[in-house]
Parts: C-alpha cells; structure tokens; sequence
C-alpha cells in the first residue's frame, strides 16, 4: 500500500498481520524485552519490514537499533521511515545519496477523538478541515492532518535532531491531486546552501487505512527552500 505514495528510487515492505519477535536479531530483542506482548509484536512486525526493504535495497541483513529519541538507526548510507497502526505496519527505505529523508505514517480512517484536532491544528487549519469536510465528507480530514504531520516530522527530525510540536508546521491539504504542503514555522537546516523552510507529500486510503509520505531529495537534487514534489518531472 505505502508504495502507492512514495516516490521513484524508494522501496517498501508493509504488512496488514504480524511477525513475532523470534524473527528479530538479538540486539533488536533487547530493546523491547521487558514491553509489553503487544508492543514486542508491533515493534517486531515493523522491523521484519525494515528487514525486507533493506534486502530489496541490496543491502546486508542486520539490526535497526534505535537512537536516543526512538528513532530507527538506519545502516550507512540509507535513510527510511517506519510506522505502525492498528491493522497495518510497513517500512520505506531509499539510498541517501538519492533522497535525504524519508517520514511515512499510517492511521485508521476515523475521526479523531474529540478535542484533539484543537491541539493539533492551528486556527488556519481547522477553518481549512472544516471547509474540506463540507466539500469533501468522506475523508477523516482531522486524521490525515494528523497523520501528516506526523510523516513531516519523521522526515524532518533526521535533517536537524529536533523534535516538534504539532504548531512547529501549518499544513495545506490539496484533496485534488492528494498532496500537502508543509510550511515549516521554525528555522530549518541548510541543505545545498539553501534553508530548507517546507516538505511536500503525498496520502492515500485504502483498505480503512490513511497513509501519508514525506521524501526529501538528496541536496544536490534541490532547487528551492521548500522541498519540490518528489513526483514532479
């Protein structure tokens, strides 16, 4: 599914069941041996995933360990994201001479529980969700604000070791073309001699599932402060 919204030179390994944690290296055991049962498999299920796009890139089996801030360790030379939900787990990897960073997510198709688009959007968005839910009620538009917000922030925290909020970004979502636009409110890196000031990506739904993507192209491959649409010619 997640390979529907990624971009040419990434791969993918996704799952709707799960793999138990005996499939993991030792080392990756290690980290989630005193979680609890549901948590070893969710983080087992999303590893195999690493594992299988890793092979897909060609590149040597071992562990992904996890940094200081839990994000995955990728092996040299390779960036990628991962993500987990109920019903759904799934990896993308790419070469990082081709592409910067990676930040995917998925979530169920379903409303958000009342009172968290308030902390999650600003007034801008919600007047935007409110907007697209009257032009457009069958998607969860809350969801997938959340949801994209999420990808962004995978896909951003590699390029500065930073954690964000949810006000560090104002997102515009284009329920047309199925993209959005993330405009960065807080200082970003520099990256090929220009400050990197927004994300572009991309969504889809399938099979009750939101699923949303980030990619950032290697520096070389940039021409603007706000990262270009992966997808353009």
């Amino acid at each position: 599914m997640i390979e529907e919204i990624l971009p040419p030179g990434t791969v993918s390994a996704d799952t709707h069941g799960e793999f138990p944690p005996e499939l993991l290296f030792a080392q990756e055991r290690a980290l989630v041996r005193d979680a609890v049962e549901e948590r070893r498999r969710e983080f087992a299920t999303a590893r195999v995933c690493a594992h299988r796009a890793l092979a897909a890139l060609g590149r040597a089996a071992g562990p992904v360990l996890t940094g200081r801030r839990g994000e995955p360790l990728w092996p040299a030379g390779t960036t990628g994201s991962l993500t987990h939900c109920e019903g759904y787990r799934g990896a993308a990897l790419a070469p990082a001479d081709r592409w910067r960073a990676l930040g995917i997510d998925a979530e169920p198709h379903l409303a958000l529980p009342p009172g968290v688009t308030r902390g999650v959007a600003s007034a801008t968005e919600r007047e935007q969700l409110r907007e697209l839910a009257r032009r457009h009620p069958g998607t969860h538009w809350g969801r997938l604000l959340f949801s994209a917000k999420e990808s962004v922030f995978k896909a951003w925290s590699p390029l500065t070791h930073r954690t964000l909020d949810f006000d560090s970004a104002e997102l515009e979502l284009d329920p047309a073309a199925r993209t959005f636009t993330a405009r960065m409110r807080i200082p970003g890196p520099v990256l090929d001699g220009r400050a990197l000031t927004g994300l572009t990506g991309r969504w889809t739904v399938a099979d009750g599932i939101l699923l949303t993507a980030v990619a950032v192209p290697a520096p070389a491959r940039r021409s603007s402060g706000t990262a270009r649409d992966p997808f353009a010619p």
